[in-house]
């Protein structure tokens, strides 16, 4: 990977980004929004994936993932909302405040609100909003 997050249909590179923390995601939804896109035909490439880009992921209604680094947090909420995976690297869990959070959640909506207020109170609240 080149890019932080990457997104394909097919072999085609449609939407990257190189930004930090679960910012790649936002601005994916945007550009979801903006598209015509199916999110279920695409597959999002990742270089970590904890539990809330798990459950933003799933929020977006992508079925396809690959992770260089996976949480088992994240692979819990991936295999309960049946999004295919795959991961180069599989750890307990990743160093972050969200992960944390998010430990026990299982819904998207709500995964997905709780990091979007998380986002707009730090103060970044274009990342978060379309």
């Amino acid at each position: 990977m080149r890019h932080s997050l990457e997104v394909y249909r097919g072999k085609t590179l449609l939407y990257f980004s190189d930004k930090k923390w679960l910012h790649p995601l936002f601005e994916l939804e945007r550009f979801l929004r903006k598209s015509e896109i199916d999110p279920a035909e695409l597959l999002v490439k990742d270089k970590i994936i904890g539990r809330a880009a798990a459950l933003i992921i799933c929020h977006l209604g992508i079925k396809k993932v690959h992770a260089q680094t996976l949480s088992r947090l994240a692979q819990e909420a991936l295999d309960f909302h049946k999004v295919a995976y795959t991961y180069d690297l599989l750890i307990d869990a990743v160093a972050c405040k969200t992960e944390l959070l998010l430990r026990d959640e299982l819904d998207p909506l709500k995964g997905y609100l709780l990091v979007r207020e998380r986002v707009e109170a730090s103060g970044d609240a274009s990342s978060a909003n379309g």
